[in-house]
Order: structure tokens, then C-alpha cells, then sequence
């Protein structure tokens, strides 16, 4: 059975996302949530965090053993752009894009 785990408006760009999620797809959810732990990135704590979550759904909810669980699915998508304006010179303005994500973490029992 999937277990899913959602996070919705992650302040971070998806793209950047996208970098951290190739390598932890496919994963036990332990080996995973070490390989986030070391990891550079700031965002990597952002992804560790819906993957425990993940795994915390399939526990409580489904009553499966955490230490069996694999990441089987794990994508993000666009969330909302919040749009800035900066001004530029002679009048003129730029638009400023920060763009969210919405990520999806999806766990399956596995070997």
C-alpha cells in the first residue's frame, strides 16, 4: 500500500528540490534520512522532514514497520510564485520571481 506525505509551499525552488530528490528516490526511508543528514544543502531538511512525515503516516496510520519502508515515488511541483517588483533605472521596474514548491513523498513496504 502507497503511503503519501505532502508539503505545500516549501520555500524553496523547485528546481533546487529536484537535485536532492534524485538521490533519494528509491531508497529505504533509513537510508534516506542519512543521506539528507549529511547533505550540504539547507533544503535537504526541508525533504527530511516530509520523508519522517511519510513514514510517520505508513506507522500510525496503516500500522507498517518503519524499518521495511522504501521510497517509491518522490517529485515536486510548482507551488505559488510570489511576485516583487524591483526598480530599475529611468523609470522602468523588474519583476522579482520567489518560487515555492510542493512536494511529494510516496512509501511503500519493500525489502
Amino acid at each position: 500500500m502507497a503511503v503519501k506525505s505532502y508539503t505545500r509551499g516549501a520555500q524553496v525552488a523547485p528546481k533546487k528540490v529536484r537535485l536532492i530528490l534524485d538521490e533519494v528516490r528509491g531508497k529505504r526511508v533509513d537510508e534516506a534520512m542519512a543521506i539528507l543528514r549529511f547533505m550540504q544543502s539547507p533544503h535537504a531538511r526541508t525533504i527530511a522532514k516530509a520523508v519522517r512525515s511519510a513514514a510517520a503516516n505508513a506507522e500510525n496510520n496503516y500500522n507498517m514497520d518503519p524499518r521495511h519502508l522504501q521510497i517509491t515515488r518522490a517529485f515536486v511541483g510548482d507551488g505559488v510564485k510570489m511576485r516583487r517588483m524591483t526598480p530599475r533605472a529611468r523609470g522602468r521596474a523588474d519583476i522579482i520571481i520567489r518560487r515555492r514548491s510542493n512536494i511529494t513523498i510516496i512509501v511503500e513496504e519493500g525489502g
